[in-house]
């Protein structure tokens, strides 16, 4: 990992949980709606919302 500046570490981590309020809505409206289009849209933005937390957790590693 590269030396990171506390802004740079502060930014990542402000990043970091807009992700995880991100998982976490689009989990819970995927639960609440019963449109089958609109689940499958909300369970694909909560796997992106994942896979971007994952990767900045795996780049502060």
């Amino acid at each position: 990992m590269a030396n990171l500046t506390s802004k740079e570490l502060s930014a990542l981590e402000d990043q970091l949980g807009f992700e995880q309020m991100s998982i976490c809505k689009y989990k819970a409206a995927a639960q609440e709606t019963t449109e089958t289009a609109l689940k499958t849209c909300y369970e694909r933005f909560a796997g992106q919302h994942q896979q971007n937390f994952n990767n900045l957790l795996n780049y502060l590693k």
